[in-house]
């Protein structure tokens, strides 16, 4: 019970900072630009993707093919590449239900849920308890962030915008566990 409570502590700090993060800081649009053309651009993706949602990747080579990097390097050597995440019109998202929210707190909720039960575990007071949480924060923002900045060329101030989110969660999140686990083993 005792881990329980604590992820539950720490889900609450993360999901209250993530939302000062996103609505109160420029933090959650930092590395988003304002394409150019945009009309333009839709009106053509409209056309082309139509109603087919989906994570694209461009230039397209199939991967199976052993000649893949090599069609890639000539290919972005004369058109333009990157990633477009799509969603058709009238079957993207609806504003923000609450179902987004609810499951962005249970994805924290697991996440707080992981680090209580580790931090559960450490012999040593609140410091060795927050290090243990804020250490598995450190791995869990760099570990994708990073290789999505270095393999698929996301914006630099992108990724150091979600990196400090994440860390500053693992900030909250660690307090709350590491006090909670802290308190007498009967509470």
């Amino acid at each position: 019970m005792r881990i329980l409570i604590a992820a539950l502590l720490g889900a609450i700090a993360m999901f209250a900072w993530t939302s000062v993060a996103h609505m109160m800081t420029p933090l959650g649009s930092m590395g988003f630009s304002h394409m150019p053309n945009e009309t333009a651009v839709l009106d053509t993706m409209d056309k082309s993707i139509g109603d087919h949602p989906g994570l694209y990747f461009f230039p397209w080579v199939n991967p199976s093919d052993p000649k893949a990097m090599e069609q890639s390097a000539a290919l972005e050597k004369i058109h333009p590449s990157g990633l477009l995440l799509y969603r058709p019109a009238n079957k993207g998202m609806d504003g923000m239900p609450p179902s987004m929210l609810a499951t962005e707190f249970a994805k924290q909720f697991v996440e707080a849920l992981i680090a209580a039960w580790i931090a559960s575990m450490i012999v040593g007071g609140f410091g060795a308890r927050f290090g243990a949480v804020f250490g598995l924060f450190v791995a869990t923002s760099i570990a994708t962030n990073v290789s999505y900045w270095n393999w698929y060329g996301f914006p630099t101030d992108y990724t150091i915008a979600q990196i400090v989110m994440e860390l500053v969660s693992g900030i909250v999140a660690g307090a709350a566990i590491a006090w909670w686990l802290g308190r007498s083993r009967t509470a």
